[in-house]
């Protein structure tokens, strides 16, 4: 080998090193570009959040449910009415009440109030541990299903008067009615209060958890001349799946109808009460409380059975 040759060597050594590096250093960025690397984005602040930069990912959030529509819905209601009339609805998922502008005024509720005189005497026999008898039974299911008076007093004396009433407000949480010492037809709700009494026996408060669902039942059997008002509103295959009480009176002190309105259906609960001349007659006030819940009906849902 001539001497050119040996001197060479080095030369060409150190070249082959050179190149060894920079591959090296090729590698290593190569490694520190590769998605899921571990040297992803070490050392350099402006990679962070980036893809690929091995931070955490920003969870996307979990949308909230949509209810599905109920029968009813909160709706413009527009009546030409000879007299006063107000409305309310709940919507018993959320606790939300929807009304007319004087849902909170109030108008003596002549037997609407039977369904509460119902539940009174049914939880506080059951909490008392005392099966009523198949004469207090009919008792109270005549004053549902055909609106007997008789009944209504006697029961109404049995459950103390005025002070069940009292009970009512506390129970069921409502915030505008009160009660008339010597009357259960005079008693004071509004429209809101309605909503929410009907509420308290849907959910069993009222009644409590052993007669709720019996209670419901006989609301559903509402016949005669009671039968009508909110559910009339409803196809007639529906109309037995809503539990009602509805209240109609003539008061000559004023000489007016006070014609009122309770309805249970899935999910919903609805409230209408009115005043007019009495000359009008009560069917008058049966139309109102129909026409309020006709305009309330919901084109994206159908009426179902109350919750027991």
């Amino acid at each position: 080998m001539s001497s050119r040759t040996r001197r060479g060597f080095p030369t060409l050594q150190v070249a082959l090193s050179f190149l060894l590096v920079i591959g090296v250093a090729l590698v290593l960025v190569g490694l520190r570009l590769a998605p899921g690397s571990p040297l992803a984005g070490r050392g350099n602040p402006a990679s962070a959040g980036t893809a690929g930069s091995g931070a955490t990912p920003t969870p996307t959030p979990t949308p909230t449910p949509t209810l599905p529509p109920l029968a009813v819905h909160n709706a413009p209601v527009n009546l030409t009415v000879d007299g006063w009339y107000a409305w309310a609805m709940m919507d018993q998922r959320t606790g939300e009440i929807y009304g007319s502008k004087n849902m909170g005024s109030t108008s003596g509720t002549a037997s609407m109030i039977k369904a509460w005189i119902a539940s009174d005497f049914l939880r506080r026999s059951a909490e008392q541990g005392v099966t009523p008898s198949k004469a207090r039974l009919n008792e109270v299911s005549i004053m549902i299903r055909d609106s007997d008076n008789n009944a209504a007093q006697d029961l109404w004396e049995y459950v103390g008067g005025a002070p069940s009433i009292t009970r009512m407000v506390k129970t069921c949480k409502l915030t505008d009615s009160k009660a008339q010492k010597n009357s259960w037809s005079q008693t004071q709700v509004s429209p809101r209060d309605t909503t929410r009494l009907a509420a308290c026996i849907a959910d069993g408060r009222a009644a409590g958890k052993k007669w709720t669902s019996w209670l419901l039942n006989e609301m559903r059997q509402v016949r005669g001349v009671g039968d009508f008002g909110i559910r009339k509103a409803f196809p007639a295959d529906e109309q037995k799946t809503i539990a009602i009480k509805n209240g109609w009176v003539t008061r000559s002190a004023t000489g007016e109808w006070n014609v009122n309105c309770l309805a249970i259906g899935d999910g919903w609960t609805m409230g209408v009460m009115s005043r007019y001349e009495a000359s009008k007659g009560y069917t008058y006030g049966a139309d109102i409380c129909k026409k309020v819940a006709k305009q309330l009906l919901n084109p994206d849902a159908a009426a179902g059975s109350p919750p027991a």
